[in-house]
C-alpha cells in the first residue's frame, strides 16, 4: 500500500492530495487516461467525446463517440473511491446508461461496474470464477434504488477489499459482490451514448 500511495503522490501533485484521498480527475491533456473501444476489436471515434472544464472542474462525455472506456493507466488493488455523476436531462426520460468500472482488465475483457442509470446503482460484469470468466448482475439484490433524477448530483463510494466490491450510492450501502477472484485492476469511466458529467474522482489506497 505504501508503495502504490508513494507511486501516486509522484504521479499526482500534492494539493490534489487530502487526508490520503488523491484526486484522479484528468487534466487537459488526459495524460494519466487512455480511451478503450468496447468491446477493444472496435474502432476509437474521433474526435474524443470526452473532455474537461477546468473551471468547473468538471469531466463530461457527450455521449456521441460511440461505446468506450477511459482508463486510469494505473492498476489498483485494494482501495476506496469517491465519485460524483449526473446525466444531462432528456425529454422522455429515456434509459440512460454509464458506468464505473473497477478491477477491470486493461481491455476490457474481464470487468466489474458500478451501474450508473435511474434504475439504481448495483455491481454486475465479467469475473473470473475457478479462471472461467462468468457474467454476474446483482441488480435484483439492490437493497433500494437512491439513485437521484437525471440532472442531479450523484454520489458514489466503492470500496475493493479483499474479494469484497461494495457499493454505496448517496450515503447508504446498496449492492455487494464478494467473491472477485481479481485482486487488481484498472478503474475507469463507460461512455455510452449519453451525456454525463463527473466531478470529485478521488481515489484513497486501503
Amino acid at each position: 500500500m505504501r508503495q502504490l500511495l508513494s507511486l501516486l503522490m509522484f504521479v499526482v501533485p500534492a494539493a490534489a492530495q487530502t487526508g490520503g484521498w488523491v484526486d484522479l480527475l484528468p487534466d487537459a491533456s488526459f495524460s494519466q487516461w487512455t480511451r478503450v473501444p468496447l468491446p477493444a476489436t472496435a474502432t476509437l471515434m474521433q474526435p474524443s467525446q470526452w473532455k474537461v472544464d477546468t473551471a468547473r472542474r468538471v469531466l463530461l462525455c457527450e455521449g456521441t463517440g460511440g461505446h468506450e472506456m477511459l482508463r486510469y493507466n494505473r492498476e489498483l488493488g485494494d482501495f476506496a473511491m469517491r465519485v460524483e455523476w449526473r446525466f444531462a436531462k432528456l425529454a422522455g426520460e429515456p434509459r440512460y446508461n454509464s458506468g464505473i468500472f473497477i478491477r477491470t482488465s486493461a481491455e476490457g475483457a474481464i470487468w466489474h461496474q458500478a451501474q450508473t442509470g435511474l434504475a439504481g446503482g448495483y455491481l454486475f460484469g465479467a469475473s473470473p470464477v475457478n479462471g472461467i470468466i462468468q457474467k454476474f448482475n446483482l441488480q435484483k439484490e439492490m437493497k433500494e434504488n437512491r439513485v437521484k433524477p437525471a440532472g442531479e448530483w450523484n454520489v458514489y463510494e466503492i470500496t475493493c477489499k479483499g474479494r469484497t466490491i461494495a457499493l454505496a450510492v448517496n450515503g447508504a450501502p446498496v449492492s455487494e459482490f464478494p467473491a472477485c477472484e481479481v485482486p487488481k485492476g484498472y478503474m475507469g469511466l463507460e461512455a455510452e451514448g449519453f451525456r454525463i458529467e463527473f466531478r470529485n474522482v478521488r481515489m484513497k489506497p486501503l
